[in-house]
């Protein structure tokens, strides 16, 4: 037994002196010391009130920005709906000038007929007037030519009183007739 107490005994020593000398064992023991250390010191504490410091920071960031983006979903639905509007209002001045425009239209067709019509009532009773003149006139020539042949068929076989009368009666006829 003594045997397995020598060898186990020269393992541990063995252990011990090759944990010793290996560089990596040394670097591990350092890097465990170093952060025991700044545990100590409050170094994870400060890191960890810095992460939540900044995660603070960005979670007030994305607040800013979260409202941002709702003002701007505001302003861009407000400025849609003056959109709309303005579309609405466009269409609505759209149709009351077709509408003013089509009543100016009838407005302007009936007047003009009116005045055509006006102008032809006009024509036709300068025509009816011209038309009478120159029957007038046609008439007043009838009867001076008739009255002179009649004067003259008469002068030639009736006497100067007889002739009289009956120039006199005709020239009351044709008066008669005239008026």
């Amino acid at each position: 037994m003594r045997i397995a107490e020598d060898s186990y005994g020269s393992e541990n020593v063995d252990l011990v002196s090759y944990l010793l000398a290996d560089s990596s064992f040394w670097a591990s023991l350092a890097l465990v010391t170093f952060l025991v250390l700044l545990a100590f010191l409050g170094v994870f504490k400060s890191i960890g009130k810095a992460l939540d410091d900044r995660a603070n920071a960005i979670r007030g960031e994305l607040d800013e920005a979260k409202r941002l983006r709702e003002e701007a979903a505001e302003m861009l639905a407000s400025y849609q709906r003056r959109q709309r509007e303005a579309e609405a209002e466009a269409e609505a001045i759209i149709d009351q000038a077709k509408s003013e425009a089509k009543i100016l239209k009838e407005e302007s067709r009936k007047e003009l007929k009116e005045r055509l019509e006006r102008r032809t009532a006009m024509a036709e009773q300068r025509i009816a007037q011209a038309e009478a003149q120159a029957a007038a006139e046609v008439k007043a020539a009838a009867a001076e030519l008739a009255a002179a042949a009649a004067e003259q068929i008469l002068s030639s076989k009736m006497k100067k009183t007889d002739l009289n009368k009956i120039v006199d009666a005709d020239i009351k006829t044709v008066g008669d007739r005239l008026n």
